[in-house]
């Protein structure tokens, strides 16, 4: 991911109005990209993984950026780059159990080492390490094996190739200025995500990163687009450009934040598009591995962000950034195990919904699916809440348990009345409408 400089985003919002002009609207999804675009609603919950060579000095994926390590001896750490704990059907098992649908994996960073076999370059974890695995394929195949959608984060900016059109970051990386040769790395990306998208099977998602490295350029996005959607029509596209999404973007992503919402400061000029909707956040406080960042978020936290997000009508995805032996932290792999129990008990609350008719509020959120809505109690210190609702109330009773839950309803809307304050990470009340 990254920690993007202020005046990164500041150039974000030029770049939106000189940049929108140069996409057209002939952009028009296949019935197979709109299925495919409902069924990542439905999904509800992905895992992000941020896993590279970075994961050797054990900083976070910023590090060759953030001690302006020359891309010479950065490469160097390819060259001792061997997780032998690596094992793609436990890792695919384990974010399984937590209840994820897809995986979102980094295919490139912005450091320019590439975790599959690529033709495009031998800076890659087949050709320059001693590992000479493709975890990409193998972790493709084991994803087809146990039925999770397989998406892959790729770059757009590199901080290694000379013909990169450098702006703004990785300026402290050793390349000679006056090299640059966009066409050249065009090229060089777009063969990329060709191989990804013809030697790994079905993808279900592009997740795009790094537009806002060079806010004054054209990097021929729409054009990148139809490559990737005549590819394969029903791969999703979504851009980590921090602005409302553009023609040819088939989601529209939040870093650390809800949609709507700007406490990360990275989403100012961002408008809440109609598009599906996903949240990405870490689940300690750095993507990549870092060897000191215990600060694990708790798994009343998690859970209650993966409601809340689908209260905002978005996906959650829950960033681990594995070690460099290959294996996911053993506390990422409990809280995802615990956040999985909860999922096999209140799953039907968030698979499948769309946000509820009762918009967020301070004590929760609401999801439906169909006539039934579901009321998530997260924060409420009484035994009674009032909600703001013209539909018609039939029927209301815990979800947990399907007891009665007591209740009146007027014009102005529905008073739910408990036996005492809910304590529960999640208190579900069920709502049969009329």
């Amino acid at each position: 991911m990254k920690t993007i400089m202020k005046n990164m985003l500041a150039g974000a919002c030029l770049w939106l109005f000189s940049g929108m002009a140069a996409f057209s609207q002939s952009y028009t999804p296949t019935p197979e990209n709109l299925k495919a675009r409902e069924e990542f609603q439905d999904n509800k919950f992905g895992i992000f993984l941020h896993w590279g060579i970075y994961s050797m000095p054990a900083q976070g994926e910023w590090y060759m950026h953030n001690r302006n390590i020359h891309w010479e001896e950065y490469a160097k750490l390819a060259s001792g780059f061997y997780p032998s704990k690596f094992n793609a059907a436990e890792w695919v098992s384990a974010i399984k159990a937590s209840g994820a649908k897809y995986i979102t994996i980094t295919s490139r960073h912005h450091d320019g080492f590439s975790m599959f076999h690529t033709k495009q370059s031998d800076y890659n974890i087949v050709d320059a390490t001693p590992f000479k695995r493709d975890v990409i394929k193998e972790l493709a195949e084991e994803c087809q094996k146990q039925g999770i959608k397989l998406h892959f984060y790729y770059s757009h900016l590199d901080w290694r190739r000379e013909d990169y059109p450098v702006n703004n970051s990785g300026r402290g990386t050793g390349r000679v200025k006056g090299k640059e040769n966009w066409a050249s790395y065009y090229q060089f990306m777009n063969n990329q995500l060709t191989e990804l998208l013809t030697n790994y099977g079905p993808i279900g998602a592009i997740w795009f990163d790094g537009v806002w490295d060079n806010t004054n350029f054209d990097w021929q996005l729409e054009e990148q687009y139809a490559l990737i959607h005549r590819l394969q029509p029903s791969c999703l596209i979504g851009n980590n450009h921090h602005r409302t999404p553009t023609p040819g973007e088939d989601f529209q992503m939040f870093e650390r934040d809800l949609p709507g919402e700007n406490k990360a400061g990275y989403s100012s000029g961002q408008e809440v598009s109609a598009l599906p909707l996903e949240t990405c956040e870490t689940m300690n406080g750095m993507w990549g591995y870092k060897i000191e960042d215990q600060n694990y978020k708790s798994t009343k936290t998690l859970i209650q962000l993966l409601v809340r997000a689908a209260g905002k009508n978005a996906n959650l995805l829950m960033n681990i950034g594995p070690q460099p032996n290959g294996e996911l932290p053993a506390v990422a792999v409990q809280r995802m195990k615990e956040m999985g129990e909860w999922m096999q008990q209140y799953g039907e609350t968030i698979y499948g919904t769309r946000a509820g008719d009762v918009e967020p509020r301070a004590w929760g959120v609401s999801t439906r699916k169909g006539n039934r809505l579901f009321i998530h109690v997260l924060d409420l210190k009484d035994a009674s809440l009032f909600i703001p609702l013209k539909a018609k109330v039939k029927k209301a009773v815990q979800f947990a348990d399907g007891k009665a839950v007591s209740f009146t309803q007027d014009k102005e809307g529905v008073l739910l009345k408990f036996s005492q304050a809910p304590t529960d990470i999640d208190y579900v009340v069920e709502l049969q409408l009329k």
